[in-house]
């Protein structure tokens, strides 16, 4: 039964290769014991700030049986988006680069898809989800879990491989697989880069992030307006924030990614500072139909592209 598992879990990540993911890693569907506290605490501080979602079905976000029945493994999966494609202006408004191309759901869904289908009929029936920040999910705890990496004092999660520019999506499935037994250590030693390159000082302490001062947060989750107290902080950040994870010396490492679809048009990454600051909806419409860019539509944006022509 043992070598059964373990050949169907190789089967599981071969597969997941060859989809394009760049990694992939099992755990048991298990309660996540040390994340309770460490959750419960952000929340009671109200790090989450507006995100109510994140205090909502507390219990669901620990146990993964609560959202798949009888569940017993969490596939975790990585998919590189790191580009080394630069905004021709450097003076223009400073896009992340997770939403340089077509929105990463659509993407990591229509992959994690077809890898549940190979599951089903590769290896035996099961019954299973598709996760991509589409459910109360613990996305790191799972894929640290899994062996893919540690979660930094960024509180991203770091690969000695990989370094962290990628996204994190999960199956959970109701077929046992073979759990990988490796635990990466925190590599992080000394190095507070990330803490020191923060403008807003958004990590308050050692794996610690407090939402309510995080330029991502600012500029794609608050519905209402920016934070005053952050004004001439945001080293013109439009939309997302790449700081804590460009000094971080692990994505020395990072490659190219190799996903079609997270390419940018060449229009987005021409676009100079004025026409940022003159966008009209149709153009917005247009440069970001299939983008994550949408989360914070046309109003959102030029909330942002105020907040920073006032800086």
């Amino acid at each position: 039964m043992e070598k059964t598992l373990k050949n169907a879990s190789g089967q599981v990540k071969a597969k997941a290769l060859e989809l394009g993911f760049l990694d992939c890693g099992i755990s048991e569907a298990s309660f996540l014991v040390e994340e309770k506290e460490r959750l419960q605490n952000w929340l009671a501080n109200e790090m989450h700030g507006e995100m109510a979602y994140m205090a909502n079905h507390f219990d669901k976000r620990l146990d993964p049986r609560l959202l798949v029945e009888n569940a017993r493994s969490v596939v975790s999966v990585l998919l590189n988006y790191f580009s080394s494609e630069k905004q021709v202006d450097t003076d223009a408004p400073v896009l992340s680069k997770y939403a340089y191309g077509t929105d990463y759901h659509f993407v990591m869904k229509g992959k994690l898809d077809k890898l549940l289908r190979f599951i089903q009929s590769e290896i035996a029936p099961c019954t299973g989800r598709c996760f991509v920040d589409s459910a109360p999910v613990l996305d790191r705890a799972w894929a640290a879990r899994a062996g893919l990496g540690w979660i930094g004092k960024n509180t991203n999660l770091i690969s000695t491989e990989h370094g962290s520019f990628f996204f994190i999506g999960e199956l959970i499935i109701d077929l046992e697989l073979n759990a990988d037994d490796k635990i990466v250590r925190n590599h992080c030693g000394n190095c507070t880069r990330c803490i020191d390159a923060c403008p807003t000082q958004a990590l308050v302490a050692p794996f610690v992030l407090d939402a309510r001062r995080c330029i991502s947060y600012q500029t794609i989750e608050n519905r209402n307006e920016i934070d005053p107290m952050l004004k001439g902080k945001f080293e013109n950040r439009v939309f997302g924030c790449d700081i804590c994870q460009d000094v971080c010396p692990w994505n020395l490492k990072s490659e190219t990614h190799h996903e079609p679809a997270f390419n940018p048009e060449a229009k987005l990454m021409n676009l100079t500072r004025k026409e940022w600051h003159e966008m009209d909806k149709p153009l917005f419409n247009k440069l970001f139909m299939n983008s994550a860019v949408k989360r914070t539509r046309f109003e959102g944006l030029k909330r942002n592209l105020k907040f920073l022509d006032e800086e």
